[in-house]
Formats: C-alpha cells, structure tokens, sequence
C-alpha cells in the first residue's frame, strides 16, 4: 500500500516534466546548444575556412573587440537608436490606445487601421519605406511642392540615414504597443473615472490622476520590449541602408551579420554575440527589478 502511494506520488510530480520534455528538447536543440557552441567559440579562432576546427585563443577576440573602431561606432548608433526609438513607442501608443479606447461610431476600423502596419513584413515595409525615402520618392516630391527644390538625402546622408530608420521601426511597432495599452485600460474600472469627474479631475487630467498610476506595469512592460528590439534592430537597416553611408546607420546586430556572414570571421562574431547578450540580459534584470520593486512599494 505505501509503494502504490508512494509511486502515484512520483508519478504526479513527473507528469508536468514529462508534458514539458518535447519542448525543452526543442530548445536545447535550436537554442542552448547552439548558444553553448558560440560562447565556447567566442574565446577561439574560427574564420575563413570553416571545415578547420577551432583554435583556442582565449581573450584574443575580447581584445580585438576593445580596439575595434567599427563595433564602438556601432554600440553607439544602437544607443542613439534606443534612445530615439523608446520613448517614442513607451509614449504614443498610449496616446493612440486612449483614443481608440472611447466608445464612438467606427472606433475597430481605427483600431485596424493603427494595427494594420504590425501585420506587414518588414521586408515589404522596408522597401516601401525606401522608395518612399528615395531621390524622386514621395517625401521629396512633396518637400518640392512646399519650396524644398533639392529634395533631402533621407538614406544617403550619415546625419539622416540612422534617424530616417528609426522613423520605420516607430511606425512599425506603434500598433503593437496601442494593443498592449489597450488591454490594460479596459481592466480599469468606469467607476474610477466617474469618482474622478466628481472631484473636478476631468478631461485630460483624469488620465494623468488615474490612467497612468495604473498603466506603470505595462508602461514598464513596453519600455522593456520596445527596448530589447530596438537592441536587436536588424531588418530596416539591411533593407534600407546596409549600414551605409559610412557605418552611420550601422547597428550592433547588423556588424554581427557582417562578421559571420560576409567575413566569414565566425569566432569575432561570436564575440560580438556575446557582448549583444549580456546588453539584453541586463536589460532583463532591470525589468526584473523595477518590477520587484514596485511590487514592495505597491
């Protein structure tokens, strides 16, 4: 009697692990592993010929990476980029997603119409976006029309091309974020906005006395996302630019697919990796955090 109850005990306790099996072989197999394989390959020698095996080389790559110029440039176009690109996706969406929140006549076609470019592959927006950037493109005929006969270099120019990306990723990504906020304002209560009218905070006041206390979640929420993709910003700047012109529109991501894939230096790239994932882990932590933090204090 004891062995049967002791086994039906074993077997509830294995029957969630043996649910998850599938998937953590999955992951082992298309992500920890390979991640285990750069980390190691990090701290060797491995380009060109590809067929060779590894070579230790401990932190030699470490070292090239302090006194690579392109990678600091780089890490600095992906820090502009974050810092032109968050606040922007923390901020306007949840304008957008207060206004399609009201309850007007054809509010869900506004709502699609905001959501539509999230649907849309970046690869498709990108080049319509180029074209929309180019020399006799759209903006330029229109800048024509108001005075600006020259037009504007939007991809050509190192001061424009990396802030003409960014407005990509904004457009992009400003549907995605109007969603979130969306189904964190319809978890608060009516009655809350009604006490508030009583005691004279009303119109756009009420949103800042209410809305955003009880938005701090998923303002985090957003800000940590949006964060974490603009680190990892890759698609608009191999459609549009290629990193050009002179490395100024060159993001972290992009000199990483550069390495391993037009130099062949696998190892360097690897190293590179290696330093994008300690970026985001900590961007992780600090999620983390903020987040425990505002529990205790909540």
């Amino acid at each position: 009697m004891q062995m049967k109850k002791g086994w039906a005990l074993n077997r509830r306790w294995l029957t969630p692990y043996l649910f998850l099996l599938p998937a953590l072989v999955v992951l082992s197999l298309t992500v920890f592993w390979p991640a285990l394989q750069a980390f190691y390959l990090s701290f060797t020698r491995y380009e060109y010929d590809l067929t060779q095996a590894p070579q230790w080389t401990g932190l030699e790559n470490f070292r090239r990476l302090w006194g690579d110029r392109v990678f600091w440039q780089t890490m600095g176009n992906t820090i502009v980029y974050l810092l032109g690109v968050v606040p922007i996706l923390v901020i306007v969406p949840l304008g957008l997603a207060i206004l399609v929140n009201q309850k007007i006549r054809g509010v869900r076609w506004f709502r699609a119409a905001y959501y539509t470019p999230v649907v849309i592959s970046m690869v498709v927006a990108g080049i319509a976006w180029k074209w929309l950037y180019a020399g006799n493109g759209l903006l330029n005929q229109l800048l024509k029309l108001v005075g600006v006969s020259t037009g504007v270099p939007w991809l050509t120019s190192p001061q424009l091309a990396l802030f003409s990306v960014m407005v990509v990723t904004v457009w992009k990504g400003l549907g995605y974020y109007m969603v979130i906020y969306l189904a964190g304002l319809q978890a608060i209560p009516s009655d809350l906005y009604e006490a508030a009218a009583i005691d004279g905070s009303d119109g756009v006041q009420k949103h800042w006395d209410i809305t955003v206390p009880l938005m701090k979640p998923y303002l985090l929420l957003v800000a940590v996302i949006s964060a974490i993709s603009a680190t990892k910003v890759f698609e608009e700047v191999y459609i549009m630019t290629q990193g050009g012109p002179r490395n100024s529109s060159k993001t972290i991501v992009y000199y990483l697919y550069e390495q391993a894939f037009g130099e062949l230096e696998m190892s360097y790239a690897c190293t590179i990796g290696l330093v994008l994932f300690l970026i985001i882990f900590s961007l992780s932590i600090l999620n983390l955090k903020l987040g425990q933090l505002r529990g205790q204090n909540g």
